[in-house]
């Protein structure tokens, strides 16, 4: 992990005196600029952007020129606060929020458009001086709301399964799996964004070290009476070796290095999927065992990084169980409570299979420090960032937007169904799938090209194996004949042999550290191999482009769109663009790798690298085909990626029930960071050896697991089926008429019925700001249990989604949220809010509720979403409470919507009346349907019976634009 300097460190955490004289302030345009009596921050400057946002920049000297906008922000001052002077503190006013500053200590303090205290800064901003690449830079950090009881969101998407992140540490470092976006949301209603390209610790400042290590608080002595852990070492039931070490880090691939020669085991490459330095022929283990007495008192963090089988013992208990693939390890979270002085007994026993291990660790901090919202970053220039204020969470994420840029829509067929695989290696396999899917009537939109459809060793040619792939243009025709569209694989990275590393090396548009080796660094053939070859047969040379250079994104994307882009591919998947240059290089030698760079080192733009490759090829593909909406997935994100019609997934995930559920958070939390469009690996990307092998004793267990996520993925924005070996589509899974198979048939069939729904919610993102999956405490703020809640949320405002993830578990509990009533779908029983139940989960249905006052709009049965686009509507109406929708139509492809080709059909429920009112058509678009058969179906607490999307209603009507009146019977 990226640790500070010392000076840097104890420069951020130290405090300043109060001074007992005023500063003094200047007006500029949009705001003013603060000069403090004293402290670390010598100029305050606030800027006003529109109505309910300010922009706040410290620095330790006089000089804002070497302050840069970033790249996450796209808007500008504009706002016109109305500035005023009492006693030593400037107001700066705006309709809809105010700032204070205080001229002594330069603090600022803010309130929402109603006068109410929603955040202050609860110390002065503190600097730490740091030199890069002989490039000056600041450590920065500000703390704020010191004790504060509110619930925080966002930070973009991690892998811990935590949902409401007050009192927890996150560090935002791009990787894969987790996603880095310096954006918080508040239940005070307020967005902060800290607008930081680099590494950045939300919660405790203080960088995680690894257990045991010097200035680490925990002494560690073995079960042998000596200093640190005692290790041993077993190959097969062997004792190998038995040592002493300080602390447990075999983390990065330098650290394996230092394996015990007589631990080693003999490996051979893996049988599937990549990795290739293989799975062990001998077992392995490891055992850490250790008395481990504290400093201090409190609750201490843990984090365990680590892939294969590992388990921790904390006095005997086990506190953690995980697997994960060798390639790509992670951390796990587990805290334990500790008394200074009093030893407890840790235990770590792992099975390394070539895999990877640390274990690190954090002393307790203060409660009131502890519940606080805490920004602390690598490299800056200043403390920067950006409040916006609002009157709900949905307004303060539609102010984020407004800083860092509106969603771009997705095309429409895009949430239809998307089936993908660790891969088709030929054109016949891939076309195999999408025809077998018509010739099943299943639903199908989308179809995914993998990595490695060129010939070896081509990486980054943009070209076609022509002896897997022959025809590749008459591939996507076939597709698109079939009523479908291609998605397909393009990476950053090259092979320095292609011509097109030639012509963006030329240009300096190539980070070269990739494929340079430093001055004295070892030539030995092994260590070459595992720190500069990626995994592909020998393993190759390779290095990713520059998107930070305008001329290297020109080329990338002229490179792609001749080679790709003009065969007819639909849609672009930006694969390792956190950027994962290769697996398991630590942080520091990433940032290494990634410099220089056109704009600065690497170190200090780290996380905005998957913004400024997306938005490159986004904005380029528009300048193409200006009336096509682009569309890309990519496996990493940053503040502002939402505005480059790019939809972000959750990595390479392990098919582990944990890892299910902990895609629950991880999805809302993303969601919640303004980034709309979320989808993830259905069944997880990565296997364990008993279910790629299709062991007799577990198949049942992968089924079952993928089966839970399916059901999940139906109700989140992207529904796509992705991973290594076996086979994912339905009908390899598991037989047709079997009970796994008529259960993801019925959900991808309701998935398409839904789709006027979901294609409302998606329209929504771009003129309402809105989210389509989201935190219960969106849409149920008073209710405080609705808070922390990390298993269940809302899909659009309707539906109430809690995921079964467990192994045969045939009920789970469900908390319904206070503030409305609610429908069992499967049932169609009625529940009041605020109370938990449990809820019946058999193995073909996830449990699923429906708020009442909610109006659902259902289409017709259709396996592609453009199938049937004046097809009969089915309003479904949960009657209890007033409900409202206003359903969203568009001609699904183009950029017509920015120009406002669109329509709104308004849907108003009266519940004393017992009317529904269709309203009057708004606006207008190409294609649009002047008549449509619009039936209404009532569902009343009074008679419970399951929701069947299938079942048109009793009453209908002919709707040709006019408003029109609809009484329940």
């Amino acid at each position: 992990m990226k640790t500070l300097s010392r000076l840097a460190l104890c420069a951020l955490l130290a405090t300043s005196s109060t001074a007992a004289l005023a500063g003094s302030f200047q007006k500029v345009d949009h705001g003013i600029i603060v000069s403090p009596d004293k402290g670390p921050a010598k100029r305050v400057r606030i800027l006003a952007f529109g109505d309910e946002a300010f922009r706040v920049t410290a620095i330790p000297d006089e000089n804002f020129e070497a302050v840069s906008d970033g790249v996450m922000v796209t808007a500008k001052p504009d706002g016109d606060p109305v500035v005023s002077e009492d006693r030593g503190t400037v107001t700066l006013k705006l309709p809809s929020a105010t700032a204070r500053v205080n001229l002594t200590s330069g603090q600022v303090s803010f309130l929402d458009g109603s006068g109410k205290a929603i955040l202050n800064e609860s110390s002065r901003a503190a600097f730490g001086p740091k030199t890069v690449e002989g490039q000056k830079f600041l450590a920065v950090r500000q703390q704020f709301n010191r004790g504060t009881d509110e619930g925080f969101y966002g930070l973009g998407q991690h892998q811990n399964g935590q949902m409401n992140y007050r009192g927890e540490d996150v560090e935002l470092a791009q990787h894969n799996m987790d996603i880095a976006v310096p954006f918080v949301v508040s239940t005070r209603n307020y967005g902060l964004l800290w607008n930081n390209n680099s590494i950045t610790r939300f919660g405790n400042p203080k960088p995680y070290a690894l257990a045991g290590s010097e200035g680490d608080g925990l002494k560690i002595v073995g079960t042998d009476g000596k200093p640190g852990w005692t290790a041993q070492y077993y190959l097969g039931d062997r004792l190998a070796v038995t040592q002493s070490e300080k602390v447990i880090n075999y983390q990065y691939i330098r650290d394996n290095m230092r394996w015990p020669e007589a631990a080693k085991a003999q490996t051979v490459a893996s049988t599937a999927g990549q990795n290739t330095a293989g799975n062990a022929v001998q077992t392995q283990r490891v055992i850490w065992s250790g008395k481990v007495t504290p400093g201090k008192s409190g609750l201490h963090r843990f984090r365990l990084y680590s892939s294969s089988y590992v388990k921790v013992f904390v006095n005997g208990k086990e506190v953690l169980e995980r697997w994960r693939q060798n390639w790509n390890p992670w951390y796990h979270n587990f805290d334990v409570p500790l008394t200074a002085g009093k030893a407890a007994d840790i235990r770590v026993e792992w099975e390394p299979n070539a895999g990877y291990i640390a274990l690190v660790h954090n002393d307790p901090i203060p409660d009131a420090d502890r519940y606080s919202l805490s920004f602390t970053s690598e490299l800056g220039q200043a403390v920067d960032y950006f409040v916006t204020a609002a009157k709900d969470m949905d307004g303060a994420i539609a102010g984020y937007r407004k800083l860092t840029g509106k969603s771009a829509m997705l095309p429409e067929w895009a949430y239809g169904f998307w089936q993908s695989r660790q891969r088709y290696e030929t054109q016949d396999q891939l076309l195999d799938v999408v025809r077998e899917f018509r010739r099943r009537n299943l639903p199908l939109d989308n179809i995914v090209l993998d990595w490695r459809y060129w010939e070896d060793p081509n990486w980054g040619c943009h070209c076609f194996d022509k002896t897997r792939f022959a025809d590749a243009k008459g591939m996507v025709d076939e597709v698109h004949a079939l009523n479908a569209r291609i998605m397909i694989s393009v990476w950053p990275k090259f092979y320095p042999t292609t011509d097109n590393y030639k012509e963006l090396d030329k240009i300096g548009g190539i980070y070269r550290r990739m494929v340079e080796q430093r001055p004295g660094e070892s030539k030995d053939p092994k260590y070459i191999s595992k720190m500069y070859r990626d995994w592909v047969g020998p393993g190759y040379a390779n290095a990713f482009y520059d998107p930070y250079n305008p001329k290297a994104q020109d080329i990338y994307w002229r490179q792609i769109r001749e080679n790709l882009g003009d065969m007819g591919f639909d849609a672009w998947w930006l694969d390792a663009d956190e950027p994962d240059f290769h697996s398991n290089l630590s942080i520091e030698e990433r940032a290494y790798r990634m410099s220089p760079t056109a704009k600065g080192p690497g170190a200090a733009l780290f996380n905005s690298f998957p913004l400024v490759h997306s938005e490159g090829v986004y904005q380029r593909q528009l300048i193409s085909k200006p009336n096509v909406r682009p569309f890309i997935l990519s496996r990493s994100g940053f503040g502002g990626i939402q505005r480059a019609g790019t939809a972000v997934w959750s990595g390479d995930v392990a098919s582990r029930w944990d890892d299910l559920r902990d895609q629950i958070s991880a999805g809302v939390n993303l969601s919640m960071s303004g980034i709309p469009n979320w989808t993830h690996d259905i069944g997880g990307f990565a296997l364990e050896d008993r279910y790629t092998k299709q062991d007799p004793a577990h198949i049942d267990e992968w089924r079952e697991l993928n089966l839970r996520w399916f059901q999940f993925g139906a109700f989140t924005p992207l529904f796509r089926s992705h991973g290594e070996a076996p086979k994912r589509e339905i009908y390899e899974i598991a037989p047709a008429g079997s009970p796994m198979y008529s259960s993801m048939e019925w959900y991808l069939k309701l998935r398409y019925r839904l789709m006027p729904y979901i294609y409302t919610l998606a329209g929504d993102t771009w003129q309402k700001d809105g989210t389509i999956m989201r935190g219960l405490v969106m849409d149920f703020p008073a209710d405080l249990k609705a808070r922390n809640i990390n298993d269940e949320y809302m899909f659009g405002g309707a539906f109430l989604v809690a995921p079964v993830t467990e192994f045969k578990a045939r009920s789970r509990k469900v908390y319904l949220p206070a503030g409305a009533d609610w429908y069992d779908f499967n049932s169609g029983a009625y529940y009041k809010g605020g109370q938990e139940i449990r809820a019946e989960a058999p193995y073909e249905r996830m449990p699923l509720f429906v708020r009442s006052g909610s109006i659902v709009p259902t289409g017709p049965e259709i396996e592609y979403t453009r199938e049937e686009p004046d097809g009969p509507i089915v309003l479904h109406i949960f009657t209890g409470a007033d409900g409202s929708f206003s359903l969203y139509e568009d001609d699904g492809t183009s950029e017509g919507y920015k120009r406002g080709e669109f329509t709104r059909i308004p849907i108003q429920w009266n519940e004393a009346k017992g009317e529904l009112t269709i309203g009057k058509r708004e606006g207008g678009h190409g294609g649009m349907t002047s008549k449509r058969a619009i039936s209404v179906r009532f569902y009343d607490k009074g008679t419970a019976r399951p929701v069947d999307f299938a079942e048109n209603g009793k009453r209908a009507v002919v709707y040709d634009g006019s408003a029109v009146t609809v009484r329940k019977p």
